[in-house]
């Protein structure tokens, strides 16, 4: 069977590690961006010069009917989605006294509802095949508390509830869910904090540095290679032992 990915936020940053590892694993890959349609092109003329397939979608993962045309889009264009990576997210920090109702909603929306969105999109195919792999990105802050980013760790400890939960219910269709929880990588994201944040984070890890997004990219390649056949519903950490 043809091996097609469908990778949401990879425009940048860990998504765009994930979407171009994944490419260069023989996979056909759906770039899915949310704003940065210059950066998702980018990507693609990248893969396409050397020779893979790969394409880009625009959709806000929050709402249904955006992902619902995006994997048409794929479906249409690529094959039927054999490999789904939830990696779309919106973090940030704020005291819990000052989140608003909008950013609690935004964050549960692309965070949580998001995966769900994609994951039931595509969930009908594997279902038919009794094949398939979906990879959720949680964080370290999904497996433990955050001072000032509660909202984030909430909707991450979400998507690790999520992972198991389905990893259960969906192993006699022989389909694996698993879950990547990165810790401190070096993104946009995380480049906001400041040098000197940044410099004392890497200082608190106790392999001496920040991750980069090909660590997490190759965790995610793992889990969705053969060699993770018996492996589901797992949360793997990728943190250089920052969280244990």
């Amino acid at each position: 069977m043809k091996k097609v990915a469908l990778v949401t936020g990879s425009s940048r940053g860990i998504g765009r590690a994930v979407a171009a590892e994944l490419a260069r694993d023989g996979y056909a890959v759906c770039i899915n961006y949310y704003e940065r349609k210059d950066k998702a092109d980018e990507l693609v003329a990248l893969l396409r010069a050397e020779g893979r397939e790969a394409i880009a979608v625009q959709a806000d993962v929050s709402k249904r009917s955006e992902v619902n045309a995006m994997v048409a889009q794929c479906e249409r264009e690529l094959g039927k989605i054999t490999l789904l990576v939830n990696n779309a997210g919106v973090a940030g920090q704020a005291l819990f006294q000052d989140v608003t109702d909008e950013m609690w909603e935004r964050y549960f929306g692309v965070n949580l509802n998001g995966a769900r969105n994609t994951i039931q999109a595509v969930l009908p195919n594997m279902l038919h095949e009794k094949s398939g792999s979906i990879v959720n990105i949680s964080s370290i802050w999904g497996q433990h508390g955050a001072s000032c980013e509660v909202t984030y760790s909430c909707t991450k400890h979400a998507l690790i509830g999520l992972t198991r939960s389905l990893a259960m219910e969906l192993a006699p269709s022989g389909i694996r869910v698993n879950c990547v929880a990165p810790g401190v990588i070096e993104t946009d994201m995380v480049k906001v904090l400041g040098e000197e944040t940044l410099k004392d984070l890497a200082e608190q890890t106790p392999l001496g540095r920040l991750g980069k997004p090909e660590d997490i990219a190759a965790a995610v390649a793992y889990l969705a290679s053969d060699k993770a056949s018996f492996v589901t519903g797992q949360v793997l950490a990728v943190d250089g032992a920052f969280v244990l």
